[in-house]
């Protein structure tokens, strides 16, 4: 139990060891994303669990040039996990906070995919965690019901090593990674999420999310946004009281725009064709979430005082998604 209270202040370790025996409906997974250098091969890599009826371990590998998505399945006996920071194998693929080691498929895999090769991370950019506010979920954290719980376990670092997938070598040396996971019972019945960190201005992130949260007897619209500049984390949330002035989306883009006491936040991202993910549904890992690695997000992060423009930058190699029920995201 105590184990379980301390987890609440470390987002990125596994937080699901008393359900692995008896699980009834949870689920545990890391999205790393890795890009190289050159913008060409971007990939996501996800391990996880799910501990639903159809109880097994993952990993799924999204090429986002692509635009394949590819399911690995293991017997949840070959996943291992430490308790006490990011350190997860599964069938010998190792994936940890100082970079992850592959040795997946081949041509005996059902998935039909093979991956080589291992990449080292530079030192990782966290959202905060503090006493009252235990990472990008802020007090919600401390919520036992909630239906999934999310964290953003570096917005941004450095890459280093290769990769060969289906015999196609790539270099990540100078590349950038990024790293969030999600744990609970589902996703969100509806939702859009966007990310990129590969903006001209080194060392910028933008990672935005709105959803819709069960509670209670009823749901409320929440979004959690932060933009990383110059060193500065720029947070837009519900508990911090931030306002979500316009949410839309037409066939071609996302946008939103939004306010906290200080800035206001524009955004606008391209939606491209992307690869079907496996996701949790009513007990059930279902090919259900739409996800393209090759979009383009606008920036542009305006002081409310004077008008003044901090940034003003176009992100590539941007995720995108946007699942589920829609109209009651968008309309709030």
């Amino acid at each position: 139990m105590l184990h379980r209270l301390r987890n609440v202040w470390r987002p990125e370790v596994f937080h699901y060891h008393h359900r692995l025996a008896r699980g009834r409906g949870e689920f545990e997974g890391w999205y790393l994303k890795v890009v190289d250098a050159a913008g060409v091969q971007p990939y996501a890599f996800i391990p996880g669990v799910f501990l639903g009826d159809d109880r097994h371990a993952f990993i799924q590998v999204l090429d986002g040039r692509r635009g394949r998505a590819v399911y690995h399945r293991f017997p949840l006996e070959r996943f291992a996990a430490s308790r006490e920071r990011f350190e997860v194998t599964i069938d010998g693929n190792r994936f940890a906070t100082d970079g992850i080691a592959l040795e997946l498929g081949g041509d005996a895999s059902p998935a039909g995919q093979r991956v080589r090769g291992a990449l080292r991370f530079g030192p990782w950019h966290p959202w905060p965690v503090t006493a009252l506010s235990p990472g990008i979920m802020g007090p919600y954290s401390f919520v036992p019901f909630m239906q999934c719980n999310h964290g953003i376990l570096s917005l941004d670092h450095a890459l280093e090593g290769h990769l060969e997938v289906d015999g196609v070598h790539s270099s990540y040396d100078d590349g950038r990674g990024y790293v969030e996971k999600d744990w609970g019972r589902s996703f969100p019945a509806g939702y859009v999420w966007t990310h990129s960190n590969h903006f001209a201005a080194p060392g910028t992130c933008l990672s935005a999310a709105v959803a819709t949260i069960p509670w209670l007897t009823g749901a409320f619209r929440g979004f959690i946004i932060g933009f990383l500049h110059a060193g500065e984390l720029h947070r837009f949330t519900t508990y911090t009281g931030s306002v979500l002035e316009s949410l839309d989306m037409s066939d071609t883009h996302l946008r939103l725009r939004i306010r906290n006491r200080r800035h206001r936040l524009l955004v606008e991202a391209a939606k491209r064709e992307g690869a079907l993910l496996h996701a949790p549904y009513e007990r059930q890992m279902i090919e259900r979430v739409a996800e393209t690695m090759t979009s383009d997000v606008q920036v542009r992060l305006v002081r409310l005082d004077d008008g003044a423009v901090v940034f003003d930058g176009l992100g590539r190699h941007a995720c995108l998604e946007a699942q589920g029920d829609l109209d009651r995201v968008l309309d709030g």
